[in-house]
């Protein structure tokens, strides 16, 4: 018995070591070992990420904007003469937090009725503006923070981008409920069968979350400042979609219970209930970002503990072989190097591209781009190609963060480190220096 106990204990630690680390050395492309793959990845990305603190930082900043961006959006729903079809809309969208809402839209109305008096008009709007744009903004980070992605939009593309997405929110939400109303009334005059029509009337009922399908994937694939493959978006997108209606229904029907939020809170009781809804929703947002990085990087995350253990001599190569290849590009006119080729067609896993393109942005080998029509960064020589050599960019990388501030040891070592340097530059000297223009002479990206 002693000895089954022990081998069923032994299969067990096995399992979970091929679970935790071994599963990424299987090359097979089963279901279930890519499946366990994402699920292995998702918790090391959640749990690295600190999507926790994200998640309340980011609850925070929504109670902040939240005024706002309702007031934002019955502006421009009164201008159209929809803002009851809105009203009606945001409660069928948020069940649970109907009262919320109700509370939200009282303040809403009273800070349109300052903002348009006086000089509160100019203030007022700067004031919403920033706060949306800020909140877009934080989103925009802690997405980029998942993905590892260090650029940002610039300040101009951040306010137009997302001051374009509050203004056409309210006319999206308005046409979304024409067409369920449009689909309503074609239901009822094509499909007259008994059995036909409770299905069409189910699969009209299934709206809501198809579209919340629709908004989470667009957000998954838009989002972040780097390529994201629609399918790792569309993936992410249908169980977040799924997750945050059953959060949803779970409030929805847990109000009858908490009665005792009510005696102890009085008026506030929504107020607790929301931060938490809040909190829920933002976890499964982030979670979802997770699941699409875990999806589109599954094949080079193999790679991640190696990367982490990499020599510096073997980081160097890399960072030489991507500063030469930017430099060819640079010197024949083609389209610059971008992070996103680095990691697809070179299969670099994409946090050492990112160790690697900010190692050479920092020594001022390379500088980053933005090319028209492209979101994602590229990068070309920060000098004169041709006066870039192998020594030139070993030297600049050796030289990155703070040389000699200890001051004691310093002026114990000096003859050494004099020697050191000595040694080395009568090694330069004898080794001819390589131009990195040279290294890529017969080589075909």
């Amino acid at each position: 018995m002693g000895d089954r106990q022990e081998s069923l204990w032994q299969r067990i630690q096995r399992n979970m070591r091929y679970c935790i680390s071994g599963v990424w050395n299987d090359t097979r492309k089963l279901w279930s070992v890519q499946t366990l793959k994402v699920i292995n990845l998702s918790v090391r990305a959640f749990m690295d990420r600190d999507l926790q603190t994200q998640a309340c930082a980011l609850t925070y900043r929504t109670v902040l904007a939240i005024v706002p961006a309702l007031a934002m959006l019955f502006a421009i729903a009164r201008g159209f003469g929809f803002q009851n079809l809105l009203q009606s809309e945001l409660f069928r969208y948020f069940p649970a937090q109907r009262k919320a809402l109700e509370s939200a839209l009282t303040y809403v109305d009273n800070y349109l009725s300052q903002a348009s008096q006086g000089i509160f008009v100019g203030i007022g709007l700067v004031f919403l503006l920033w706060t949306l744009v800020s909140l877009m903004s934080n989103v925009e980070d802690s997405f980029n923070h998942v993905w590892g992605v260090t650029s940002k939009r610039s300040f101009k593309r951040k306010l137009t981008d997302y001051t374009a997405l509050f203004l056409l929110l309210p006319v999206l939400m308005v046409c979304s409920a024409g067409i369920s109303i449009f689909m309503s009334d074609a239901v009822q005059h094509v499909f007259t069968d008994d059995l036909v029509s409770p299905v069409m009337h189910r699969l009209l009922a299934c709206m809501p979350i198809i579209i919340s399908w629709l908004v989470f994937t667009a957000c998954f694939y838009l989002v972040p400042n780097t390529k994201v493959k629609f399918t790792s978006a569309l993936f992410a997108g249908i169980l977040c979609g799924t997750f945050f209606h059953m959060v949803q229904w779970l409030f929805v029907t847990g109000q009858v219970y908490v009665s005792k939020y009510n005696a102890i809170y009085g008026s506030f009781a929504f107020l607790p209930l929301m931060l938490i809804w809040m909190q829920l929703s933002w976890l499964i947002t982030l979670s979802g970002v997770v699941l699409t990085y875990a999806w589109q990087n599954i094949d080079s995350y193999a790679l991640h503990d190696k990367v982490e253990d990499i020599s510096q001599a073997y980081n160097n190569q890399l960072a030489i072989a991507v500063a030469a290849l930017a430099t060819k590009r640079f010197k024949l006119r083609e389209p610059a190097l971008t992070r996103n080729e680095l990691i697809t067609e070179y299969d670099i896993p994409a946090m050492l591209v990112d160790k690697l393109l900010n190692s050479l942005q920092h020594a001022k080998i390379l500088t980053a781009v933005l090319q028209e029509g492209d979101e994602d960064c590229a990068y070309q020589p920060a000098c004169d190609p041709d006066d870039i050599t192998v020594n030139m960019v070993n030297d600049a990388l050796s030289a990155q963060g703070q040389n000699r501030f200890i001051d004691k040891a310093d002026k114990r070592f000096d003859k050494i480190f004099s020697q050191i340097n000595a040694q080395r530059l009568s090694q330069q000297q004898a080794a001819k220096d390589i131009s990195l223009l040279d290294l890529v002479t017969e080589f075909s990206d």
